[in-house]
């Protein structure tokens, strides 16, 4: 019985000891790669997250996961990329190496994602509508009805991309002849939208906020009849009521101008001016 008894002690300091060297080591490589650059931490410590910048100062996490024979057997690593670097690893690598290399990866991956920046900023991209960086297909309206969802090659970016075309058949089978004919135009040098036009022979529609500023007027005044003026209900004499909620009405607009960037440009007089407009537009809209 205190044979027993001593053999469980000897098995729980044994452990005891184990895991003391095991928080002391990692507490070691946590320090090499940054405490700054640590998102999480599992309870257990075998669960890590890293924040990392990329050249384009793009925010990317590193997730890595650690078994009970770390380091004899490698960490598993999963990030939101296209596709997850080959770990190297050895009885002497470190998480900094894990770091490391997952770096290296993001420097690969570089052009994939101002390709897709590209695509976004240019065309009218129609899904995903929240793209995560592991995503490399896009579906953009090509205008009639129609679609095209192109999938770039995440270690060719600038290549001629699989695509698949969506919409009503003829006008479908029309784009999809038209692609084929053309398609040994495409060239690397060109940005996508370029290319997309050549091969298409069409003009492509723009991204719908690019549409949406170029119709802002500069000058907000006809934002006036949209505000919910008749809504207020102020408990005084009828003559009064009619100058409170003008004078809030007012008041409001000009804050909702303010705020959105509606102001009048240099060219279209002074604000003095604009400012009556406001108050003929909202009277007006009142009476």
């Amino acid at each position: 019985m205190v044979f027993s008894q001593e053999h469980n002690e000897q098995t729980r300091c044994s452990e005891l000891a184990k895991s003391s060297t095991f928080y002391r080591s990692l507490y070691s490589e946590i320090e090499e790669v940054g405490w700054e650059l640590l998102v999480r931490l599992g309870g257990d410590l075998t669960f890590l997250s890293f924040r990392i910048l990329d050249a384009k100062s793009r925010v990317h996490f590193v997730e890595i996961e650690l078994d009970e024979t770390y380091p004899k057997s490698p960490p598993r690593a999963s990030a939101d990329v296209p596709y997850i670097f080959d770990l190297k690893w050895s009885i002497s690598s470190r998480l900094k190496d894990v770091v490391q290399q997952f770096q290296k990866h993001l420097e690969k991956l570089q052009e994939f994602w101002s390709t897709l920046d590209d695509i976004d900023k240019s065309l009218w991209v129609v899904d995903p509508k929240q793209p995560s960086r592991s995503m490399s297909h896009r579906q953009i309206n090509i205008g009639n009805d129609c679609f095209i969802m192109l999938y770039i090659d995440a270690d060719d970016p600038k290549s001629l991309p699989e695509c698949r075309f969506m919409g009503p058949g003829p006008v479908v089978d029309s784009f999809r002849r038209i692609w084929q004919r053309n398609r040994r135009k495409w060239t690397k040098d060109r940005p996508y939208l370029e290319n997309i036009a050549c091969l298409l022979e069409t003009q492509l529609p723009r991204p719908i906020d690019v549409q949406k500023n170029d119709q802002q007027v500069e000058c907000g005044i006809c934002y006036a009849q949209c505000l919910p003026m008749m809504s207020w209900e102020i408990t005084v004499e009828a003559e009064l009521t009619i100058d409170v909620i003008i004078l809030l009405a007012i008041r409001l607009f000009i804050a909702f101008a303010l705020g959105t960037g509606c102001v009048p440009s240099p060219q279209q007089g002074s604000h003095s001016m604009f400012y009556s407009g406001i108050v003929h537009t909202v009277q007006s809209q009142l009476l």
